[in-house]
Formats: C-alpha cells, sequence, structure tokens
C-alpha cells in the first residue's frame, strides 16, 4: 500500500511538473510573439519615417507656404526617434499621425495640388503606409490578448505570477483619433 501511494504521489509530481514546464514554454512564446509583433509595428513606422520626408521633399516647392506642416512632421519624427519605451513610441507614432493628418487637409484645401503627380505618389504612398501601420497595430494587438488570456486563466495564472508573466499593454488610439480631420474646400 505505502508503494502504490508513493507512485501515485510521483505520478501527480511529474503531472504538475510537466504542466509547469509547457506552461512556462508557452508564456514565453507568447511574450516573443508580442515582443516580435512589436518590431513589425515599429519596421512599418520606420518605413513611414523614411519615406515620408523624401516625398515630402518631392512635394514641398509647389507647397512652400504650409512650412509649419512640414515642420510638424520633422518635429513628430524627431520624438519617435528619441522614444525608448512602447509606449513612448506609441505616443509618438500618434504625433506623426497627426501632422500627416495636418498635411493631407492642406492637400484638400489646395485642389490645384492634387492634380501634381508628386502629390498624387505622396498620397498613395501615405495611404499605403498607414494600412500597413493599421494591420500591424491590429496584429499586435492580437498578440497581446493571446498573451493576456494565458496570463489571466485559471491555472496558467499561477504560472505566469511563478515566473513574472505579466499582461502587456494594448496598442490603443490616441484621445481625439475617433474626430475625423476636417476638410474646406
Amino acid at each position: 500500500m505505502k508503494n502504490k501511494t508513493l507512485w501515485i504521489v510521483l505520478g501527480v509530481a511529474v503531472v504538475a511538473l510537466l504542466y509547469v514546464w509547457t506552461s512556462y514554454n508557452g508564456f514565453v512564446g507568447k511574450n516573443e510573439a508580442v515582443d516580435n509583433q512589436w518590431a513589425q509595428v515599429e519596421t512599418q513606422y520606420q518605413r513611414r519615417l523614411d519615406l515620408i520626408p523624401n516625398l515630402v521633399n518631392s512635394v514641398q516647392g509647389a507647397m512652400k507656404q504650409e512650412k509649419d506642416v512640414f515642420l510638424a512632421i520633422a518635429d513628430a519624427r524627431t520624438k519617435y526617434g528619441s522614444a525608448k519605451t512602447v509606449d513612448e513610441k506609441a505616443a509618438a507614432a500618434t504625433g506623426v499621425e497627426s501632422a500627416l493628418s495636418r498635411l493631407l487637409v492642406v492637400m484638400e484645401n489646395y485642389p490645384t495640388l492634387k492634380s501634381s503627380d508628386a502629390v498624387q505618389t505622396l498620397m498613395v504612398q501615405l495611404e499605403g503606409t498607414e494600412n500597413r501601420v493599421s494591420v500591424e497595430r491590429q496584429r499586435f494587438n492580437d498578440a497581446v490578448k493571446d498573451l493576456n488570456m494565458s496570463v489571466k486563466r485559471f491555472p496558467g495564472n499561477i504560472v505566469a505570477g511563478m515566473f513574472g508573466f505579466k499582461e502587456r499593454t494594448y496598442f490603443a488610439a490616441a484621445s481625439g483619433a475617433e474626430n475625423a480631420p476636417k476638410v474646406n474646400f
């Protein structure tokens, strides 16, 4: 009887150890997926930051009167470059989006600019870039959701707590982003 109890205890211990082991590895994988997806978001931000100045320079001659918009874009780009954390980078990216929004409003206000090939190229590239950023942000939030659900669910939350895995922050739009920019003709 004593020998049977020992085997049962050992069996339960082995099953528990295997559960902790596989749970830990699952959390590591999900945590890395979140980091990887944030890197994809940053890749698209970098593409945006590399592409926009070149495109804007090609359009700037036709839009000299809108120097403030271009300065705002350059300032937002600098802030993104100096941001250290995910939250700081997300806030700086919102600044870039705000400056780009003002640029689009300016272009809408000057119909003759819209017929320029350079401006058309700029608008198409901006739209494509923003779509890429949006897709990568959604994928990031999906990866965060997957990790956060695992961290919160029982009994995984016990293993997550033992090894220091925590919920990650979703990428959220800046306040006021739900309001479309006003375009006046």
